[in-house]
Formats: structure tokens, sequence, C-alpha cells
């Protein structure tokens, strides 16, 4: 069993990266993608941001408790909803991801409470894997150069517990947390 915290975009923000996708230049694509087996992109009813990775054998306990007092001492300080969108993108070993832009400053909260480090992990959606082979380590990403969603508030954290299937992962949420006064309350 493998806990992350994640933050699901919103409905529209989906919509937005969905069209990017279906816009995307088919020779471009084939370009940037030569040399890797098995690539496909994520279906976008399960895109969602990884903010947090907590590992393969997290206790799932300790996490929502944790999650529940960073969240707890953040509402204190700062009601407001987090305004994020997506933006950017880039790369690690078998994904292709897409990252996340706070509005201002203050909005990165979400990642601090998650426990992600804004300096060590980067919160990103994953929108596409391969499950081997060297890709253009500059084209693949720059598929979504400029790439900027649509904004939106974010009401809650959710922890997900993750079990690889055959087929690939199967999702669920363990755990919800409010992350402005009113979803908490």
């Amino acid at each position: 069993m493998r806990l992350f915290t994640a933050l699901w975009p919103s409905g529209e923000a989906v919509r937005h990266l969905s069209a990017a996708v279906d816009r995307l230049d088919r020779e471009r694509l084939a370009a940037a993608t030569a040399g890797l087996r098995k690539f496909r992109f994520s279906a976008p009813d399960r895109w969602h941001l990884t903010l947090c990775f907590h590992g393969d054998d997290a206790d799932q306990d300790e996490v929502t408790e944790r999650l529940d007092r960073r969240v707890a001492r953040l509402l204190t300080t700062d009601p407001a909803p987090p305004r994020l969108r997506l933006a950017g993108s880039g790369t690690f070993r078998g994904v292709l991801w897409i990252g996340v832009e706070p509005a201002t400053d203050d909005d990165d909260r979400a990642l601090r409470a998650a426990g992600g480090d804004p300096h060590g992990y980067r919160a990103h959606l994953t929108i596409a894997r391969w499950a081997s082979g060297r890709g253009d380590r500059e084209l693949l990403p720059g598929l979504f150069t400029g790439y900027a969603g649509p904004w939106w508030e974010s009401r809650e954290l959710t922890v997900v517990r993750s079990d690889l299937r055959e087929g690939g992962p199967a999702y669920r949420t363990v755990h919800r947390v409010g992350v402005t006064r009113e979803a908490s309350g």
C-alpha cells in the first residue's frame, strides 16, 4: 500500500488540460516520444496533483493525524482557500508531469500543509507514463511549454491509498480535510 496526499483540480482545469492534450501536434508528439516503450496518456478522470508521497510503508493513521494538525494550524492564520492553476511541465523516470502554480506566495500553503517540501519535492499531475526507453528530455516536456490552465480554488486535501494492480494503480481516498475555514467546520 502506498499513500500520498493529493489535491484534485477543478472540472474546468481538467477540461482545459484535456483540450490541450487533444490539440497536440501528432508529428511533434511522435518525435518527442520516439524511443519510449508503451507511452500513454493518463485518463483525465484520474488526474490529481500529488503534493506529498508518503511512501510504500507509511502509517495511515500517522499521515492523516499529521495532515489534520498542519491544516488546523494553517487555518488559524489563513482561512482563505488556495488559488492555483496547472502550469509548467517536466519529466522524471517514466513520467511526464504538469506542475502547479500558486496565485500568490501564500497560496503554496496546501503543499506545506500536505507535508511536502516546496524546495525538494515538485507537486505534480502525472499526465503520461511509459514503461522504458529514452525520450528527448527537452521535446517531451516542451509539448506543454507555455501551458497555463484556468485558476481555481481548492477546498480540500485528500490522503489517497494506491494499490498496484495489473493494468495500473487503484486509487482510494482514505481521508479528506478541508483547507478553508468553511470546508473544515
